[in-house]
């Protein structure tokens, strides 16, 4: 489920270009805001997808709500799929190749 989350987050360029925002250091939603041609609720209605697939958190301080990047969560999971999809040292075509040997016919 946790995969589904992020490749969910991810789907939206927008939420793709506040990570980028946010690799820099935390900024607020009304300082991711003025990055993009939308409003400050529709700026949290991202953040909220975000930091419910755990890409970002958030604190606050004072009257303001600080988010900013978990590079882990990003990375772990980035790197886990591919390594699903494409796993060192690729067993799956030395499978392959084995098996193609056997269906061989003898000489």
């Amino acid at each position: 489920m946790s995969l589904d989350k992020v490749f969910e987050a991810l789907a939206s360029s927008a939420r793709r270009q506040m990570l980028a925002y946010l690799s820099a250091g935390p900024l607020s939603t009304s300082e991711l805001a003025t990055r993009f041609e939308m409003s400050a609720p529709a700026v949290s209605r991202h953040l909220s997808v975000l930091e419910n697939a755990g890409l970002v958190s958030s604190r606050r301080e004072g009257q303001f709500v600080l988010y900013e990047l978990v590079p882990e969560k990003l990375s772990t999971t980035l790197t886990g799929f591919a390594l699903e999809i494409c796993p060192v040292g690729r067993p799956l075509k030395k499978e392959a190749r084995a098996l193609a040997q056997r269906r061989k016919p003898a000489r």
